[in-house]
């Protein structure tokens, strides 16, 4: 075989080697990214969960305020 031939097959090796390297980086990056964006909505969704509770608890500590002055 040539040179040329073994050294094109060298790099062609190399440039394969480093995208398939890349690829797996990225797809690790972007599912750890994807991790962190649905621990958040996990935390925004028990949030917004809580919200009704809280604000009918409100209501009726407003009532019973409401109450009290007028006596």
């Amino acid at each position: 075989m040539n040179k040329e031939i073994i050294i094109a097959l060298i790099s062609f090796l190399g440039t394969m080697m480093g995208t398939l390297g890349g690829i797996v980086a990225s797809a690790k990056l972007t599912n750890y990214r994807i991790s962190e964006l649905e621990k958040k909505v996990e935390l925004h969704n028990n949030f917004a969960r809580r919200v009704p509770v809280i604000e009918e608890k409100i209501k009726v500590i407003n009532h019973r305020l409401t109450d009290l002055e007028r006596q």
